[in-house]
């Protein structure tokens, strides 16, 4: 089975050399994402507009992929200030509500300061 690449189209991932997403052996793997509205190129201020973003970045590369939230099995959240963590519950909450994938939450320094949350996620490809 040969291996896919997905893309948004960013800057960054040609600049840094990564895919948004690669697809192989059933598995979709995307990329640590943050919250960067790809439209305006711009970071929204808050922890909880960031996650939002990176979410809907995530689900647009899963959807590419053939996959869903719904078939996550892993997800990582990394965050600079472990503080603002709990705001964002009701957010990925909402979001893996069926999947419940396995999870892990991090504090470490990100590429840019303005930056306040990278999700990671592991997907299966539905069963056909």
């Amino acid at each position: 089975m040969p291996v896919r690449h997905i893309s948004t189209g960013t800057r960054f991932e040609e600049q840094i050399g990564y895919s948004r997403a690669v697809v192989a052996d059933g598995w979709v793997f995307v990329a640590g994402t943050t919250g960067y509205d790809y439209d305006t190129m711009t970071m929204p201020e808050t922890v909880e507009d960031q996650c939002r973003n990176a979410l809907q970045t995530i689900e647009r590369a899963l959807a590419e992929a053939g996959s869903a939230f719904d078939h996550v099995v892993r997800v990582t959240y990394i965050l600079p200030d472990r503080d603002d963590w709990p705001a964002c519950w009701p957010i990925t909450s909402a979001a893996f509500a069926t999947a419940r994938p396995a999870a892990t939450m991090l504090v470490a320094a990100l590429q840019n300061p303005e930056m306040k949350i990278e999700i990671e996620v592991t997907a299966r490809l539905p069963a056909t």
